[in-house]
């Protein structure tokens, strides 16, 4: 203790002033980091949205222009029978796409075996359908599901079976749809999956093993807990981006395809108010519906997510 307090405490006064210019330089460097990602968030997300509610309560005339109706766009989005199939749709998408999960966990969990070969090229093969163009993934499928030359098709009829047209009848095209969702999606969990079992400590399998624990019985056991963030992670992701599905559904069904309202999503009914029946307003309001519905099954996954999810 030093024999002058007065001096003692001037001295850790000053120590207090001198770190203070330090923090806010730190605080000031900080602010300047995030501002090219705030500024983008503005401007490309939170002012649009901004944008597309005020334009939910208007309508535009056929040259231009608009006016303020109230809430008579919400109250034909609610009243409008396509709009429910479309949701229904879009629903079914994305249980279908939730699918991809498992899968990608599985196949994961095999690539990361000890002493496999060739891990980096069957990764590679698996995220080649991910980073591939949706236009050229659906025009090849629509050769695979064609229903008088289709690949598919000719391998099942050497089995008996009949020619199906599967994008044209519909009770399949949805479904048939949905496989190439998960077939193009897998990948890209795949790649999340792998890094999150690579994080999981070797002691634990090494440790299992060593009470007679099989390979199966470590995966539900290790690896599932284990990797339940990383799961809820990809789920999240997974559910926001099927409920967004348009583009691979617009080009595998086209606009004559008999079945296009038995496959329409909710995206793709905003794409067809908005710029075929140049119903702006009628499109803001399903579009804004839509977030608020993804926002809704997104805070309530957040919520679920305390009942199963495992942090170490």
């Amino acid at each position: 203790m030093s024999v002058f307090p007065a001096t003692a405490a001037a001295k850790a006064r000053g120590r207090r002033g001198a770190a203070a210019p330090a923090t806010s330089r730190g605080q000031r460097a900080a602010y300047l980091f995030i501002a090219p990602l705030g500024l983008g968030f503005a401007v490309f997300y939170f002012w649009p949205l901004l944008q597309t509610f005020y334009f939910s309560f208007t309508e535009f005339g056929a040259f231009g222009g608009h006016t303020f109706i109230g809430t008579d766009n919400y109250v034909r989005v609610v009243r409008d029978v396509t709009v429910w199939q479309a949701l229904g749709n879009t629903l079914i998408y994305s249980l279908i796409g939730l699918t991809a999960l498992p899968v990608a966990i599985v196949v994961a969990a095999l690539l990361n075996r000890r002493g496999l070969r060739g891990v980096a090229v069957y990764r590679a093969l698996y995220f080649v359908p991910f980073v591939t163009l949706p236009v050229a993934v659906g025009l090849v499928w629509n050769w695979l599901y064609n229903g008088d030359f289709g690949l598919l098709n000719e391998v099942l009829s050497r089995f008996g079976a009949e020619r199906h047209y599967w994008v044209s009848d519909p009770t399949t095209a949805v479904f048939a749809i949905g496989t190439v969702m998960v077939w193009s999606t897998t990948g890209y969990y795949l790649i999340i999956f792998m890094a999150g079992i690579k994080g999981i400590p070797r002691d634990y399998y090494e440790a299992a093993e060593l009470d007679g624990a099989g390979a199966v019985r470590r995966f539900f056991t290790i690896t599932l807990p284990l990797l339940s963030p990383t799961i809820f992670f990809a789920s999240v992701i997974c559910m926001i981006n099927s409920l967004q599905t348009f583009d691979l559904i617009y080009i595998m069904m086209g606009e004559t395809n008999p079945a296009i309202g038995d496959t329409q999503s909710v995206v793709g009914l905003f794409y067809k108010w908005a710029f075929v029946e140049n119903a702006q307003g009628a499109a803001a309001a399903l579009a804004f519906l839509l977030m608020l519905l993804i926002a809704a099954l997104t805070y309530l996954q957040f919520r679920l997510q305390k009942r199963w999810v495992h942090y170490a």
